[in-house]
């Protein structure tokens, strides 16, 4: 699932922190992204705590956060990363595994604006940074909306739906339940007979009325509400 909304300078190298506590990893992904002119490593981290502190020294556009760590985990550090509002621009792409699986809920409230499984290729894993760099949301084809539905419908009656979803207008309502299964702003535009751009109006202006930090927040929103069931 991606979309378009952009958050970087597009002339800029996309700045990119790695934070995993396997030398080995990190070394890979290092000598993968070396190599593209659009892409540049500012920095590495071994642990959670480690990676919130050259989060604020690098400003990276990207971290590339593992999830499995000793004493801050990944999700915990992303948590602290996205609370920073020095930090508000920097995206989170969690890797995670099939055995980690039921972080993505926990990883999308924390802030983490993608997810990737860990054995990945090289050109979906470049690809997953460009698309969370644009501002855009990312799911795994094979982290499914399925799974996210799994984790989110517990958590529905926690939220009071109609309190929560009152801000927005009737198409903000629907624009958000396209978001919520995974639509870009083209498919959305394309079902409510709208151009690309007023569809992303719309998905703007229930970002701001909501509270979501990007995309990947309206559909964890969608989910909680029952605007989008299972």
């Amino acid at each position: 699932m991606s979309t378009t909304t952009g958050a970087c300078n597009d002339d800029a190298p996309i700045r990119v922190l790695l934070v995993d506590d396997e030398q080995l990893v990190r070394s890979g992904f290092r000598l993968l992204l070396d190599i593209e002119d659009d892409i540049t490593v500012v920095g590495e981290a071994t642990t959670g705590a480690q990676a919130v502190e050259r989060a604020r020294a690098t400003r990276p556009d990207v971290v590339l956060m593992d999830i499995r760590m000793p004493k801050m985990d990944g999700i915990q550090a992303t948590r602290a990363i996205t609370a920073a509002n020095e930090l508000r621009n920097v995206r989170i792409l969690i890797l995670t595994t099939y055995d980690t699986d039921a972080y993505v809920f926990e990883g999308l409230q924390a802030g983490a604006s993608g997810f990737l499984l860990k054995d990945a290729g090289p050109a979906e894993l470049l690809h997953g940074i460009r698309v969370v760099a644009a501002g855009d949301a990312l799911l795994a084809p094979r982290i499914t909306r399925r799974l996210i539905a799994q984790f989110t419908a517990r958590r529905t009656a926690d939220e009071v739906a109609e309190k929560r979803l009152s801000v927005l207008t009737a198409r903000e309502r629907e624009v958000l339940a396209l978001v919520g299964q995974g639509m870009s702003n083209d498919e959305i535009g394309a079902a409510l007979f709208l151009s690309p751009a007023t569809a992303r109006t719309h998905v703007s202006h229930a970002m701001v009325k909501l509270g979501a930090r990007d995309r990947a927040q309206l559909v964890v929103i969608a989910y909680r509400t029952g605007l989008v069931t299972p």
